[in-house]
């Protein structure tokens, strides 16, 4: 197909400015794309825009990484591949275990993952979750032909959700013949191994008129767990710094004192691992720290001796089996009109598992009369608890029922107590997801008049998803079991009840025990999406600036979403608080809801100046959409930029936003539950002690506690306490809204082969962010700042918060405000080596100005940018991707070095943890000095068929940053860790080879 020179130039250009003000373009494939371009395409359309026009350039900024440079890192998981460009941070994925939803999500600017919209050729994907996130494990990367990442709010575009921006898959469109490709990985220690297999078939239909391309492929990646690395083998403590010696020292775990052992026990004086142990840990609940102590493998009581070392059962990465199959098709009907289809199918299974489950800090009602407890045992917790009444820690009525009525504790009565007994004879605690994807999308396009076109379609997509959970202890049963006074029935009358004995070390559960103790449950997710759309766009003859010579161009649609999502648990898991799974966690109810919306939108670009002096081109670009919500009503959206070229080699940028997010199915439908969530310290407990003054003391009993328990009640376990969370029927969100801008320049010149820069600012400001405050922000604001109505959503059970029942509401609400803030440069540029070959380079960097949010006006603004912690997922200042490639006749090597600058544990958090006289962190952990990362990659081409392929990642084994086990979300943190974060695998072996016909 024959068009003009300005039309080619246009294109050339376009693609110069467009898709190549990026990153890591291999120069090769941009000359194919430009040679294409000349011969084929007449009019073009970049993400971030639906308008096609010859030289179309977004005025927004685009990173885009094509199918070569992909290749390079031969990475089959999409999730992983983009984890590593500088302007995202990590998600969830294969190095998430504890927290996990067997996904993996891309987390554009460090703003989650649900404000970040995921297309494929400019379409929505169906999510796999209520929370409407999608899992990018369901791409077929053997037909990605490039992936563009557009910054900032593109709602205008393409509606709610792109608040960050827009992740867009584009698909190889004309896929002809035959590619089938294997690769496989594994660590230097052997293990973590990783099988992918892909079959790509295409054929052209009819001397071009159509093409059908099919992709199937499957992936198996092992598991490598915490136990497998020496990092991993002990929780180290992050306030206290406790196994951190041992580690460095290369000193295996110390073990306990003989009679307080069982499998993964640790001595307590090291202070690391979980106070969920073996043997059982006892407590009255609210009697103080002086009614608790730790049983002995022979049933007797004495003082704590032993603690559970849980890290080695976790995954660094998790096991994963994927199987998924895409087909692409188009038909030219006639000269006119297209018919095209979309077609992918994905089963993904993910293993995620913690250590064995226990009895943690639920409380118990416990009859001294019990003959499974010995009798130093009994008289130990008589003493206890008869001291505790006389320091007016234990009433009759409260944690004590004395039967009898005589006025003291004795073998007749029943105390509420915490048996904190990890259950190891259940194993592991297990969450298998199993889930089932597809989507299918039909449409038309073509032309409607003259040079007017056209794009009606139709797409439905469903996720179904079953999660499988087991090795969790029922508590209901464990209660029911621990009521009996003749050790063979129950109190309950039931004939199934094993009466159960905790009062000693492993071994104690029998089988019979532990088959009624525990329980295996099972819960579904289904979500649909159905989206209807049609888009015109062409040119408005009679609007043109004078002298340009190309009218105003627009694009006109209208859209139907409907959104619904469900989840459906086991009677069990429906029990409040604890479900028929407890231990370390909270219940499940139903959630079903979803949202329709209509929405209108269109977009335009006025060519201002052409050929101009000063203004080789100047493009005004502008867009609004109008959607009706029936959840939050009417939201619009707008943009309004320009794309300025004073001469060829320029191209200066401009583009202000507003964009949307309308809260999905599980901000606007979640019952509320129990659960848990991170915070570093209580600050009413004993670990505090020494710094509550008369203030603090009667703010803790504002909310719930005795005089006495201030003070005396345990303090966070494990970095975690029980929280109450949920949609406020009452009080549901509304929308967010974000104010983003972005500025800036390209720059090619023929100094260099194929040089170009880009410069851009961008500046994404979030109002009324969906969200939840966290933990700590409720206990500081209460304890610390004395905000009465923050210390009403503080629920105490005994004075405690790790007691079930106990929690901090942390409804889903509207925050007040989160900023990304930054300057991102791309270089790209080729050197030519004569007869040894040609060198490309090309770096992308990324450095934050501002990473920050306030949850409301009387909570402290948090800077996340450079810090980690419990409220900062790791935010690197800097990040830098180069990579330099040299291919020579068939050979081509290239390296890639990837840069993390230093972080450090986040201001706030530590200061309000050392203002209440908290442990803070450990000199050694609160800071983590810069990362760098280099991987290698070597192919060679045999024939015009075969390709061998080498890689190796973090070649220099750089070592993993240590900060313990505390050191922030449960989820992010791991192993003493941040494995999504950094490398801790050590040095990875890549192989693969590829048959193309």
């Amino acid at each position: 197909m024959y068009i003009s020179s300005k039309v080619a130039r246009a294109v050339k250009l376009a693609l110069i400015f467009g898709t190549a003000s990026t990153a890591l373009l291999t120069p090769t494939s941009l000359l194919a794309e430009e040679a294409q371009a000349e011969q084929e395409v007449e009019r073009i359309a970049v993400t971030g825009s639906r308008i096609r026009r010859p030289g179309a350039v977004s005025a927004s900024p685009i990173l885009s990484m094509d199918s070569e440079e992909m290749s390079y890192m031969q990475e089959p998981e999409v999730e992983k591949v983009l984890r590593v460009l500088p302007g995202t941070t990590p998600g969830d994925g294969s190095n998430a275990n504890n927290g996990t939803a067997g996904a993996a999500t891309v987390n554009l600017r460090g703003l989650e993952p649900e404000r970040s919209l995921v297309l494929m050729n400019g379409r929505r994907l169906v999510p796999f979750n209520y929370d409407g996130q999608v899992d990018t494990a369901t791409i077929p990367t053997a037909l990605v032909d490039r992936v563009d990442l557009v910054t900032g709010g593109a709602s205008a575009v393409y509606g709610s959700d792109a608040i960050a921006g827009a992740v867009n898959f584009i698909m190889k469109n004309n896929f002809e013949g035959v590619a089938l490709e294997y690769n496989f990985s594994e660590t230097e220690e052997g293990d973590g191994t990783r099988d992918t297999i892909s079959l790509t078939l295409g054929s052209n239909l009819e001397d071009g008129r159509g093409n059908v391309a099919v992709s199937a492929s499957w992936m198996s990646r092992e598991a490598i767990m915490l136990g497998d690395r020496d990092l991993g083998l002990l929780g180290i403590d992050t306030a206290s710094g406790a196994g951190y010696e041992q580690f460095q020292n290369g000193e295996p775990p110390v073990d306990p004192i003989a009679g307080c052992g069982g499998p993964n026990t640790v001595d307590f004086v090291q202070g690391s691992g979980s106070t969920t142990s073996i043997p059982t840990r006892f407590a009255i609940v609210g009697a103080g720290a002086a009614a608790s102590g730790q049983f002995r493998d022979d049933g007797t009581i004495g003082e704590e001796c032993s603690r559970f070392n849980f890290n080695p059962f976790n995954f660094y990465q998790t096991p994963q089996e994927r199987y998924s199959a895409t087909a692409i098709a188009h038909y030219d009907i006639n000269d006119d009109v297209r018919a095209y289809t979309t077609f992918n199918y994905s089963k993904v299974r993910v293993d995620a598992q913690v250590a064995p489950s226990g009895t943690f800090g639920a409380s118990f009602d416990l009859p001294l009369a019990n003959p499974l407890i010995g009798d130093q045992a009994r008289q130990w917790m008589i003493d206890a608890g008869n001291t505790a009444v006389g320091n007016g820690l234990l009433e009759d009525g409260g944690s004590w029922n004395d039967v009898n009525g005589n006025g003291v504790v004795d073998s007749e009565d029943y105390l509420t107590v915490q048996l904190r007994r990890r259950t190891a004879e259940l194993g592991a605690r297990t969450e298998l997801y199993d889930t089932d994807q597809f989507q299918i999308l039909a449409g038309f396009e073509g032309t409607l008049y003259e040079d007017w076109g056209f794009d009606i379609s139709y797409q439905y997509g469903e996720s179904n998803r079953v999660t499988t959970r087991g090795g969790y202890t029922n508590l209901t049963n464990v209660q029911n079991a621990l009521d009996s006074v003749d050790g063979v029935t129950c109190a309950n009358g039931d004939t199934n009840c094993v009466p159960i004995n905790l009062f000693g070390g492993f071994g104690t559960i029998t089988d019979e025990m532990a088959a009624y103790a525990q329980a295996i449950a099972l819960q579904t997710q289904r979500y649909e999406q159905t989206v209807a759309q049609l888009v015109i766009d062409g040119p408005i003859e009679f609007i043109e600036v004078p002298g340009v010579g190309e009218p105003l161009s627009i694009s006109i649609g209208f859209e139907h979403r409907q959104e619904k999502g469900t989840l459906t648990p086991d009677e069990c898991l429906k029990l409040a608080p604890a479900s028929c799974q407890g231990g370390a966690g909270g219940n499940l109810l139903p959630i079903s809801g979803g949202y329709k919306a209509d929405e209108i939108f269109f977009e335009g670009i006025l060519p201002i100046f052409d050929g101009a002096e000063y203004a080789d081109t100047l493009d005004l670009e502008f867009g609004y959409r109008a959607a009706d919500y029936d959840s939050v009503g009417n939201v619009s959206t707008w943009k309004l930029g320009f794309s300025w070229r004073p001469v060829d080699d320029l191209l200066i940028r401009v583009m202000q936003q507003s964009a949307t997010r309308a809260p999905n199915v599980g901000e606007i439908a979640s019952p509320v539950v129990t659960g848990l969530d991170n915070a570093l310290q209580d600050p009413c407990s004993v670990a505090n002690a020494a710094n509550i003054d008369d203030t603090l003391r009667q703010l803790c009993i504002s909310t719930g506690m005795t005089d006495a328990q201030v003070g005396q009640v345990q303090d966070v376990i494990s970095g975690q306490i029980n929280s109450i969370d949920g949609s406020d029927p009452e009080n549901l969100p509304s929308e967010e809204e974000a104010d983003t801008f972005t500025a800036g320049f390209v720059w090619s010149s023929d100094f260099l082969d194929d040089f170009t820069i880009t410069v851009d600012y961008y500046d994404i400001d979030i109002d009324d962010v969906i969200g939840e405050f966290t933990a700590q922000e409720v206990l500081d604001a209460c304890y610390i700042n004395g905000l009465a109505s923050e210390c009403e959503k503080i629920n105490r059970i005994g004075g405690d918060l790790t007691v079930a029942g106990s929690g901090v509401e942390l409804f889903t609400t509207n925050l007040k405000n989160q900023k990304a803030e930054g300057i991102e440069v791309g270089v790209n540029f080729n050197v030519k080596l004569g007869d040894m070959g040609d060198l490309a380079l090309s770096a992308n960097i990324n450095k934050y100005l501002t990473h920050e949010k306030q949850a409301s006006d009387v909570q402290p603004v948090i800077d996340c940018n450079g810090y980690f912690g419990t409220s900062c997922d790791p935010v690197s200042e800097l990040r830098w991707v180069q990579r330099t490639t040299w291919t020579y006749e068939d050979f081509t090597v290239s390296l890639l070095w990837r840069h993390m600058s230093s972080i450090e544990v986040e201001p706030f958090q530590y200061a309000a943890a050392t203002a209440e006289g908290g442990p803070g962190y450990f000199d050694a952990f609160k800071k983590i000095d810069s990362a760098d990362y280099v991987d290698l990659f070597a192919s060679y081409h045999y024939g015009d068929h075969m390709k061998f392929t080498f890689g190796v990642d973090n070649l220099f084994e750089e070592d993993p940053p240590v900060v313990g086990g505390e050191a922030g979300s449960t989820q992010y943190n791991s192993g003493n860790t941040f494995p999504s974060n950094y490398d801790v695998l050590g040095r990875l072996y890549k192989v693969g080879v590829k048959f193309e016909f």
